[in-house]
């Protein structure tokens, strides 16, 4: 059974690379979800996400990859901005804080780097920080559920979080996919320039979006909802 092929320095999933990649995420997906804490008493136990919790994460994490699929625009030298699909990851951690918020954000990198990652792997860093450390970043958004503007505030910083994580992957393996038109001299800062180009413009739209009154109230509803 074979899950890479190699060619030109790249390794790529196979068809059947892909499908245990789908397995092994929804596996860590449910047995995540059934894992179990110590409460306060000893002998009590909790399961970490509840039904509940389960169903609202499942959901918005449908709705992010599904969006991820939806792109607005291209920039200009290069990636895509999304009709705001990093929102639903950071809403997870808005309603039910860090450690959901991560593990979802997480599992949302997986799916991330099955639709699109498997094509280019150079090395488990390389993934790691393309796929698994800058999406997971979005989980960020929990430590800020309990204050006040916590979702404003929690989505941009994870959203700051994420391009620094692509930022050094950018920078420790993509500098050769440079443009020409890209000026020599600031050669350092360009992989910040290409993925907060495109993180920054999704950012924007998105509060724009989340800041009109109507969708704050929905907003508002929805966490009520959800927790």
């Amino acid at each position: 059974m074979q899950l890479f092929t190699h060619e030109d320095g790249y390794y790529a999933l196979t068809g059947t690379g892909m499908a245990v990649a789908v397995i092994l995420t929804a596996a860590l997906i449910i047995l995540t979800a059934f894992i179990h804490t110590r409460g306060g008493d000893e002998k009590e136990k909790k399961q970490l996400f509840t039904t509940k919790q389960l169903v609202f994460s499942a959901v918005a994490l449908a709705l992010a990859f599904a969006l991820s699929y939806v792109k607005i625009f291209h920039m200009p030298w290069g990636g895509s901005v999304t009709l705001c699909s990093m929102l639903f990851v950071s809403l997870i951690g808005y309603w039910y804080g860090p450690q959901i918020g991560l593990i979802s954000a997480f599992a949302y990198g997986m799916l991330q780097f099955i639709q699109e990652g498997g094509s280019y792997i150079l090395s488990p860093l390389q993934v790691c920080l393309d796929y698994l450390f800058a999406f997971t970043a979005l989980g960020v958004s929990g430590f800020f559920s309990k204050k006040k503007n916590g979702l404003v505030t929690g989505y941009i910083a994870g959203v700051l979080l994420r391009g620094l994580l692509h930022s050094i992957g950018g920078y420790l393996y993509w500098m050769d996919y440079m443009p020409d038109n890209f000026p020599k001299s600031l050669t350092v800062i360009y992989p910040f320039c290409y993925n907060y180009a495109y993180l920054i413009a999704e950012a924007m739209i998105t509060l724009v979006i989340i800041c009109i009154p109507a969708v704050s109230k929905a907003l508002g509803r929805l966490r009520t909802m959800a927790v």
